[in-house]
């Protein structure tokens, strides 16, 4: 194999299989992309079992074929080079020779044969906003369970109808919903699927960068989700079971509402949280006629409190939450410029809503804190 390709080609393409690639050297071959150069074309293949990233990018191929390159080396070389020609050679005993201007290296590979096979990618199910999923994934990636015996939580469940969209996720302390309508292209019935966190972690990176009217085609198989943006196919493996009924937990009598400033509340917050208890992260919230009071509390460091105006005129009612739930939801709404904030009782979960001018209908439930 031997070809040429432009720097700033390759940097976008190998900076998105990055997140894919085994980090652990348990087995070898994964820790390396797969390089295939034909029909003017190099194809770059990651995966460590449980996804799978296909990009490719214009090349001049001298010679057809395809070798196997340390992931992580390569792209600090390529990074490192000047914006010119980098031209790649595969030598005796899978060695491959990268060379640059005047700079040359020489890296290890390995036999290309036991780079794993990915599978090819099923005729689309539906196409899908890529500017809408892009948000929707942003807006509930951070409330997925990261504890591994909470297998079915370990994702988001996806919801597509042919008239709209959804996504929710849930580690059994709070609970992320996004609903929009939207027409789902190729869809005729409701379809259900489970997409996994480091799945979901990297549908964000493909998707950080797309234009409004782009669009990405979701397929599956029997074990895989296919999401494909252009050339770039992003492969998950299917999470199995059965998500749990998250409409039984949203609240319907939340009748004390608060509604504040979006950067205002976020502020006051992250100012009150560096005097939290750093193993609870608990702070205490009052609402009262006219204004929202924060409190928090270290035996170690002391005590910190401050005050917002509102038009709150209910009852008065003190509740705790853990703060870093709090801040997850106030970035991801970080472009609406009011949040509502919905409560019952201070055993009953709050939630909070960004006030936006989209039609997105975004819910944040959170379970209290005893205070």
């Amino acid at each position: 194999m031997e070809f040429s390709a432009e720097k700033l080609d390759l940097v976008k393409e190998l900076n998105l299989t990055q997140g894919v690639v085994e980090k652990k050297t348990t087995i070898p071959i994964l820790s390396n992309l797969l390089l295939e150069a034909s029909d003017e074309t190099l194809r770059i293949s990651a995966t460590d079992l449980e996804l799978g990233m296909r990009s490719s990018c214009a090349a001049k191929v001298k010679k057809e074929g395809s070798g196997t390159i340390p992931a992580k080396r390569l792209l600090e070389i390529i990074r490192s080079l000047p914006d010119a020609e980098v031209r790649f050679k595969v030598l005796e005993n899978h060695w491959v020779q990268v060379t640059c201007e005047r700079s040359s290296f020489k890296l290890v590979g390995m036999a290309k044969d036991s780079f794993p096979v990915l599978p090819v990618v099923p005729k689309a199910l539906a196409s899908l906003p890529a500017k809408l999923f892009a948000s929707m994934v942003a807006k509930t990636i951070f409330a997925i369970s990261s504890e591994e015996s909470r297998y079915t939580l370990n994702g988001a469940l996806l919801i597509l109808k042919p008239e709209s969209m959804a996504m929710v996720a849930t580690d059994g302390h709070r609970l992320a919903l996004v609903e929009k309508k939207a027409a789902v292209k190729g869809l005729s019935s409701e379809l259900r699927i489970l997409i996994p966190k480091k799945g979901m972690a990297e549908l964000g990176h493909l998707l950080s960068e797309v234009e409004e009217e782009t669009a990405v085609e979701l397929a599956k198989d029997e074990n895989h989700l296919f999401f494909s943006l252009g050339k770039r196919v992003l492969l998950a493996r299917m999470l199995q079971g059965q998500f749990p009924n998250y409409e039984a937990v949203l609240p319907r009598e939340n009748n004390r509402v608060v509604e504040l400033n979006q950067g205002a509340i976020s502020a006051a917050i992250r100012r009150v949280a560096l005097l939290a208890d750093e193993r609870s992260r608990a702070i205490r919230l009052q609402v009262d006629k006219g204004k929202l009071e924060i409190f928090s509390s270290s035996g170690e460091f002391g005590e910190a409190h401050e005050g917002l105006d509102t038009s709150y005129q209910g009852e008065p009612l003190q509740i705790g939450f853990d703060y870093q739930y709090l801040l997850d939801f106030l970035v991801a709404s970080t472009g609406a410029e009011k949040i509502r904030l919905e409560l019952k009782d201070e055993q009953s979960a709050g939630q909070f809503r960004p006030l936006d001018d989209s039609d997105l209908d975004y819910r944040y439930v959170v379970m209290p804190m005893r205070i």
